[in-house]
């Protein structure tokens, strides 16, 4: 924690006939020390509030995960939102130990390496974990996993859900619908920075797509409704089109057309899943963000 030195200096008066001098000590008032390896272990879990980062540098294991846990000196993350609330009984992985020493953690990452961290409290379920070497802070907020709303979570990343799959191939087009350019994209696959669509056969190998159509999309939150999300895909070919999207189960997604009252459902294939270590897995990181706010309502018959 900060600590405070306060110095009182009183000079003396000098009168006429006589001279005074008054010492006073200097008073060291330091605040009390942070026993951080008990107040990480205070919660079930801590939620990594990504947007409230401060600083240019990066710690790479708190930067892709969505939830952290301390637990006996096991470090422990939820990096992908598939599966999460599930995995490790809503835990998450292992992924590495700790150790506290009064105010600051030691950590040693399976894949990031070693790490001191001081741990500063902001309140009562909220604390800062400050990498000196970068002068970076990431903010966490703690939870039980009883009172952890891992759906809330689930929703507000769904741009990083649609990425971690290789690809989401068609499995249901609606009878009901007019016919338009979109029926006849089987496959598609999100990036961070673009998306790109194939027109290949059902059942084609991931290994042997051809991407036919590339371009920029973006998931939108809506207005008093949580649990709905818009899709927009902005060809770089042709014009943009625009859907409701619906999260059926963590490998299905639906997407309703409105322009042409279209049923689409779509499964991931080749579930990119971000371990402990690099063997076998595919990184990623988290970036502030913030969905953009569309005023729409939805369209999709509610049978």
């Amino acid at each position: 924690m900060k600590t405070k030195l306060f110095t009182l200096l009183m000079f003396g008066l000098l009168a006429t006939s006589c001279y005074t001098e008054v010492i006073v000590e200097d008073d060291y008032i330091q605040e009390p020390s942070v026993n951080a390896e008990a107040v990480l272990g205070s919660y079930d879990l801590w939620y990594v509030d990504i947007n409230a980062t401060q600083g240019n540098g990066e710690i790479p294991f708190l930067q892709r995960a969505f939830t952290v846990s301390f637990i006996n000196g096991k470090l422990i993350a939820n990096n992908n939102i598939v599966g999460i609330g599930r995995t490790g009984d809503g835990l998450g992985v292992d992924v590495g130990y700790y150790n506290g020493s009064n105010s600051s953690i030691e950590v040693n990452h399976d894949l990031d390496g070693h790490y001191i961290l001081d741990v500063f409290v902001i309140d009562g379920n909220t604390v800062e974990i400050y990498d000196g070497y970068t002068d970076t802070s990431y903010f966490l907020d703690g939870y039980q996993l009883n009172n952890f709303d891992f759906d809330f979570v689930f929703y507000d990343n769904l741009n990083y859900f649609l990425q971690e799959y290789d690809a989401w191939e068609k499995v249901y087009t609606s009878e009901r619908g007019t016919l338009n350019d979109f029926d006849n994209e089987n496959f598609l696959n999100f990036e961070p920075e673009f998306f790109r669509s194939s027109i290949d056969e059902p059942g084609t190998a991931i290994n042997r797509l051809q991407w036919d159509f590339e371009g920029e999309y973006q998931v939108y939150d809506i207005q008093n409704d949580e649990m709905l999300k818009t899709l927009t895909l902005a060809y770089h070919s042709s014009s943009n089109d625009y859907f409701e999207l619906y999260v059926i189960n963590d490998s299905t997604i639906e997407l309703y057309h409105p322009s042409s009252r279209t049923v689409y459902k779509f499964r991931g294939r080749g579930y990119r899943q971000y371990l402990k270590s690099s063997t076998g897995s595919t990184d990623k990181k988290r970036i502030k963000t913030s969905n953009p706010l569309m005023k729409v309502e939805r369209s999709r018959d509610s049978k």
